[in-house]
């Protein structure tokens, strides 16, 4: 009786005092929580709780499992288990405790500063830095369940002694990771793209949205989502539209008749202008850059504060400036000759009533 009555008393001593201890904890954290409204370290702190409990579970079964005496037939077995648990969650609270502080300092850091580009470039500093935070939190997790085994322990000589070739042939092996990792160091601390970032990458415009240590993840305007290493932006050139400041200035073009009214599509863009919400008001022109045996090419000067207001911009003053010139001066319109070429004969002939006439003509007068 006494060896069933044993195991479930540890057991349920350990269960109760978990339970009781996470709950005054949680407590805490929650009151402490609702009387300082300025950080949210508090109740990020309080995602941790499942890891807390189980942290305490396993280190008070770790502790008194040998004197209780459970499973006598496996005990070695058993304390090696709660051992790896308990390694297992002390690494996963440690890994929460890191976030709710870093996701803190980012917060505090936000309100304080109001330049958006620069709160873009500390949220991808931190996320990198809780990624290698959480890397090496993991690293060490495994290797001190490795340890706990009596064979790594012993083989820890060989392994120490092979660590110099072994480190060759994993840089060799691991080169285009390594790059990636270096390159994604080099992207958070240099400041070339953050997240938030509008950039152009191969001919396709989209947002930054995810950065990690090795790969890149842009959302482009049709909801695609491009996925490229980290070194490519190291290596290759790449459009930043939000580099610096965040104003820009778009292009609209058209092709139209010689006949075109440029005077007045020049009133007709500041009209449109005018009653856009996305123009900025800082400039706008319209001029003829360029001419053809057929056409002229009209193009359109605007600017906005805003990749995203400057294709606002751009999209209404193209569709109104057409619709208008359809309406008021459809001359303007570019069209194709599809008259019958005349041969030289037709024009020879053709030529000798004009003649006629204009002899007539000055006759007359």
């Amino acid at each position: 009786m006494e060896n069933v009555l044993r195991p479930l008393i540890v057991f349920g001593t350990a269960l109760v005092l978990t339970l009781v201890i996470g709950w005054a904890t949680d407590r805490l954290l929650r009151k402490a929580d609702e009387r300082n409204h300025d950080t949210p370290l508090w109740g990020l702190l309080r995602r941790g709780r499942i890891p807390y409990q189980l942290v305490l579970c396993t280190a008070l079964l770790r502790g008194s499992y040998d004197q209780a005496q459970l499973l006598e037939r496996h005990q070695v077995a058993l304390g090696r288990t709660l051992t790896l648990v308990l390694i297992g969650s002390a690494a996963w609270m440690a890994i929460r405790i890191a976030s709710a502080v870093v996701e803190t300092t980012y917060s505090r850091y936000a309100r304080a500063h109001r330049d958006p580009a620069r709160v873009r470039r500390v949220r991808t500093q931190v996320e990198l830095i809780m990624r290698v935070v959480s890397a090496i939190v993991i690293v060490v997790a495994a290797a001190s369940m490795l340890l706990t085994f009596p064979e790594m322990r012993a083989a820890g000589a060989s392994l120490l002694a092979s660590a110099g070739l072994l480190g060759i042939v994993a840089g060799v092996a691991a080169q285009s990771t390594l790059s990636n990792l270096f390159a994604g160091l080099q992207i958070a601390f240099g400041d070339m793209v953050r997240i938030g970032d509008t950039v152009v990458v191969d001919g396709e415009w989209g947002t930054v949205e995810e950065i990690t240590l090795t790969f890149l993840t842009v959302r482009t305007w049709d909801e695609r989502r491009i996925t490229m290493p980290v070194s490519y932006f190291t290596s290759k050139p790449f459009e930043n539209w939000s580099r610096g400041t965040p104003q820009m200035t778009g292009i609209v073009y058209w092709h139209l008749d010689h006949r075109a009214p440029v005077e007045a599509m020049r009133e007709r863009l500041r009209d449109i202008l005018r009653a856009c919400p996305a123009w900025d008001g800082r400039a706008y022109n319209l001029v003829v850059t360029d001419t053809t045996p057929n056409t002229i090419q009209v193009r359109a000067l605007v600017t906005a504060k805003d990749a995203d207001d400057i294709w606002t911009a751009r999209v209404a003053v193209r569709e109104q400036m057409i619709t208008w010139l359809t309406e008021h001066h459809p001359y303007a319109l570019p069209r194709v000759n599809t008259a019958q070429a005349a041969t030289a004969a037709t024009a020879a002939t053709n030529q000798v009533p004009l003649q006629k006439r204009y002899a007539d003509h000055q006759a007359g007068n």
